[in-house]
């Protein structure tokens, strides 16, 4: 077992190295986002984010189409509300949909009036 082990993070290891995408890299139509190299692309644009907007991008992009009250990311992302200014989730939601959305196409975040917000795949996803 400990031999099979290695061997497995060999693998991972060399695929990682080679520029090829972790099993951990989630895809949701043409964004990719890697949460061992902090990464996120786009077609074949990197798109850059800070720690609080990649952590919040990668609970929603976890599960498309899933709505996800303010509270639950308040928690997830930033660990409950704390210290965090009360309009926390409202204004990183705003700073991925700049850096995110495309003109001419809706948002890939969704807002659910009085519920939340959702990811959604986007044209051909």
């Amino acid at each position: 077992l400990p031999e099979l082990l290695a061997r497995v993070r060999a693998l991972t290891r060399r695929r990682t190295e080679l520029g090829e995408p972790a099993e951990t890299t989630v895809r949701v139509g043409d964004l990719a986002l890697d949460p061992v190299r902090h990464v996120v692309r786009r077609g074949d644009d990197i798109v850059e984010l800070t720690a609080k907007e990649f952590a919040l991008l990668h609970t929603l992009m976890g599960r498309p189409g899933q709505v996800f009250t303010r509270s639950v990311l308040l928690d997830t992302v930033w660990g409950g509300p704390g210290e965090v200014q009360t309009n926390a989730v409202e204004m990183y939601i705003s700073y991925l949909r700049k850096k995110l959305d495309r003109p001419g196409e809706p948002s890939r975040i969704r807002t659910v009036r009085g519920v939340g917000y959702a990811f959604e795949p986007g044209p051909g996803g």
